[in-house]
């Protein structure tokens, strides 16, 4: 599907828009959420439903809600991580009950701290001792409490008690126990989306710039890395780019190669706005793509829907 009229792209924004929101509610307030459990599962069908109908516009509105504002820091940052989990478990053939166990860990995996998640995001003072704390134990104690509100598959437990670990990884991905391959994914894919997204004490940095890092310094995880990198490329949709011409782009929508995407350009090499964004097919034509920029140092209020719109010429 491609968003085709004003309606179309309102319904959309709007489905990822209450998908997020609710998500927020629940993880804000587990132990007082019916059914919390069933409410997961939900909103992880209610995310599949939305990635089928445009995988790619889904990823735009994504990238350009997590990097544009910290504000309901903690279900945006679990919503991304999501997405990201079920692209590489897809990309990577993870039998469906793998699958569903990342993807579900990625959505709850800060539930044991997500208020104070959105503080920290909105804090431009360090953690103080009780927060650090807080962050510290967070990830067994968000195990706990899943396993309490009837969460009963051992591996989406297993990948969110360890999710902040820093236990050396030993054995390839194919050949690791299950939740040990999930958690690698999700310690990745947290520390991917975590850099892209700002803090009111630091800008987020551009995609490219964390997909680096996070490679970096996860030596072992080829395979995890080199998938993210093939499902979303080094300029997801979504995100800031400069290119040769000096011109500003966004990127909109993947191409066959991963580093060669479709983008708007919305800019002028002058610093100005154009009033019509225009679609370039980047694999096709100059200008290349020169940099990804961070969202922080891009001031334009852009018409999304206009830039969705070209989508369907892509």
């Amino acid at each position: 599907m491609h968003v085709k009229d004003e309606n179309e792209y309102e319904d959309l924004l709007a489905e990822w828009s209450d998908l997020e929101s609710g998500l927020g509610i629940i993880l804000s307030y587990p132990e007082s959420t019916q059914q919390f459990t069933q409410r997961v599962l939900q909103y992880d069908r209610w995310m599949q439903g939305l990635l089928l109908r445009d995988q790619d516009a889904g990823l735009y509105l994504l990238f350009q809600l997590a990097s544009n504002s910290p504000v309901g820091y903690s279900a945006s940052h679990a919503l991304v991580c999501a997405v990201l989990c079920n692209l590489i478990a897809h990309e990577l053939a993870l039998p469906h009950k793998e699958r569903d166990s990342l993807v579900r860990a990625a959505l709850t995996m800060n539930v044991a701290m997500t208020q104070m998640q959105d503080i920290l995001a909105n804090q431009t003072d360090k953690p103080t001792p009780v927060q650090q704390e807080m962050i510290r134990v967070h990830p067994v104690k968000g195990a706990m409490m899943l396993g309490n509100m009837g969460v009963q598959d051992e591996d989406w437990l297993e990948v969110v008690g360890g999710h902040h670990g820093n236990q050396p990884e030993v054995g390839g991905f194919q050949e690791v126990a299950s939740s040990e391959r999930l958690t690698r994914v999700l310690k990745m894919v947290d520390r991917y989306a975590a850099m892209i997204s700002p803090r009111l004490s630091r800008a987020g940095r551009t995609a490219a710039e964390s997909a680096h890092a996070v490679m970096a310094q996860s030596a072992s995880n080829d395979a995890i890395g080199q998938a993210l990198m093939r499902v979303v490329g080094q300029c997801p949709p979504g995100t800031f780019v400069r290119m040769d011409s000096d011109e500003l782009g966004v990127v909109l929508r993947r191409g066959k190669q991963p580093n060669m995407p479709f983008v708007a350009i919305v800019g002028s090499s002058d610093g100005q706005l154009l009033r019509s964004p225009r679609l370039h097919a980047t694999a096709e034509a100059l200008p290349r793509i020169r940099s990804a920029l961070a969202a922080s140092s891009v001031r334009a209020q852009l018409n999304h829907y206009q830039i969705l719109r070209l989508g369907g010429q892509a």
